[in-house]
């Protein structure tokens, strides 16, 4: 991701920064949703792997990027503390 867009990016809804998801952090999302363990902020079960991801720098919402385009929609994040084995630091 362009370092530039990375840099003015935010949460939506805190406000905090962004970072890219880790490499660590992106196969334990995608592990709890293979499990059918997860949902969006809005309550909406995720169903598909993700490929690419942000976190915000707190690590509390991970938004995911289509095809190279970032949503940063509030309702379609994803809360990491539904996420029982998310790595502490990544």
């Amino acid at each position: 991701m362009d370092k530039r867009l990375l840099d003015i990016l935010c949460c939506p809804v805190s406000k905090t920064p962004v970072r890219p998801l880790g490499k660590l952090e992106l196969e334990a999302l995608n592990q709890a949703i293979a499990a059918g363990q997860v949902d969006s902020v809005a309550g909406v079960r995720v169903n598909e792997r993700v490929s690419e991801a942000l976190i915000t720098t707190d690590r509390k919402v991970i938004y995911r990027v289509d095809d190279g385009i970032p949503v940063m929609l509030p309702e379609e994040g994803i809360g990491t503390v539904q996420l029982a084995s998310f790595p502490a630091n990544a």
